[in-house]
């Protein structure tokens, strides 16, 4: 006589280190055209890189020129939050280091800024990464929202939150706390 005992599933997903992300990639299985990172040990596919989002990075990159004698200016490239969060933010202004980070990605203390380019990911970045910037103290997180034509900028991480907010949208400009007198237009981020 068969049991008719009840079977529940239970989560069995496995969370991956960045080793093993990495061993992936060298065993094939993520190719090195994948658009994914790792949050929270989980591999997560992003978002296609559209026309207005590859503007808005481009342009960001440009306006951020002019700190790279006091920062490095780093594009849809990982930081390493720890071994199960390698998020790669669409743009990163770092601390200088005397290795030019040649020999690892930066942590969360070498971040000044990251910023989050979203056209259709808005709710996965406010919802997913922010709250991950957060619980690692990067201390602003720009998420520039280009379907509201503006930008967030949110300071003062405490646990999973920030506690400051400022909406900046067009003509307004927006400026980094690591350099304040750095003025961002929004009028040519947030183009549409």
């Amino acid at each position: 006589m068969m049991g008719t005992g009840t079977h529940t599933l239970t989560d069995t997903r496995r969370r991956f280190t960045v080793d093993d992300y990495y061993r992936m990639a060298e065993a094939g299985i993520l190719e090195p055209d994948d658009r994914v990172e790792l949050l929270d040990g989980q591999v997560v596919e992003m978002s296609p890189i559209g026309i207005r989002h590859a503007y808005a990075v481009d342009t960001l990159t440009d306006m951020f020129f002019s700190v790279r004698e006091q920062a490095i200016v780093r594009v849809q490239n990982p930081v390493r939050l720890d071994p199960k969060n390698e998020p790669e933010p669409d743009l990163s202004l770092l601390k200088r280091r005397p290795d030019g980070y040649s020999r690892s990605h930066p942590g969360p203390s070498d971040v000044l800024l990251v910023i989050e380019v979203s056209d259709s990911s808005i709710q996965f970045d406010r919802e997913t990464k922010l709250p991950l910037y957060a619980r690692f103290g990067l201390p602003e997180v720009w998420l520039v929202d280009l379907q509201a034509g503006q930008i967030e900028i949110h300071r003062r991480p405490s646990g999973k939150a920030y506690t400051h907010l400022t909406r900046v949208k067009p003509p307004a400009s927006a400026r980094p706390e690591a350099f304040p007198d750095l003025r961002i237009d929004t009028a040519f981020i947030c183009r549409t």
